[in-house]
């Protein structure tokens, strides 16, 4: 697994190791320490993200100095898809299902989102150093569009993690 789940279970005081010596609650236990190692995962990532908005912002200050306005509908772009992508790592579904829910969520696909949101790594990291390269480069809008396009490629793979909760992958 990962570090912040090893951390989770490992960080268990004496009562909840006992509880899951309890037939059934193990699992229960630790479908719940999977769904907040996953939240954790998934704040940090936001908080990676939302750190794009400080070089949208350093964008747009150069170039209105340069009298470049016509870029700032490029970065205007950017900051709204910056901040739907936020939303939607912060905001996503953690995976609970109802009693009478007719798609149950079980441990495999918790796992495979858990997973799938720690392969997010790599693009959150990617979308961040585009960001910073589009603050220090002399023409950031070709900067921008690359920014915007791996901004909607994050939100297309986002999709995909509904469909694992769903139950269609």
């Amino acid at each position: 697994m990962d570090f912040i789940l090893d951390k989770a279970r490992g960080g268990q005081r004496f009562l909840e190791r006992l509880a899951n010596k309890i037939p059934g609650f193990k699992g229960y236990r630790d479908k719940e320490l999977l769904r907040d190692a996953d939240r954790l995962h998934r704040e940090h990532l936001a908080s990676r993200l939302e750190t794009v908005r400080g070089s949208l912002d350093a964008v747009a200050n150069a170039l209105t100095r340069a009298g470049a306005l016509d870029g700032i509908n490029d970065v205007e772009q950017a900051r709204k898809r910056a901040e739907k992508v936020v939303a939607r790592v912060r905001y996503a579904d953690r995976g609970y299902a109802g009693f009478f829910d007719a798609v149950k969520v079980d441990e495999n696909a918790l796992e495979r989102v858990y997973q799938f949101d720690l392969d997010l790594v790599g693009a959150v990291d990617d979308i961040v150093a585009s960001a910073q390269s589009a603050a220090t480069a002399a023409d950031p809008e070709p900067l921008l569009r690359e920014l915007t396009a791996q901004l909607d490629a994050l939100d297309g793979r986002l999709a995909e993690r509904e469909a694992i909760l769903g139950g269609f992958a």
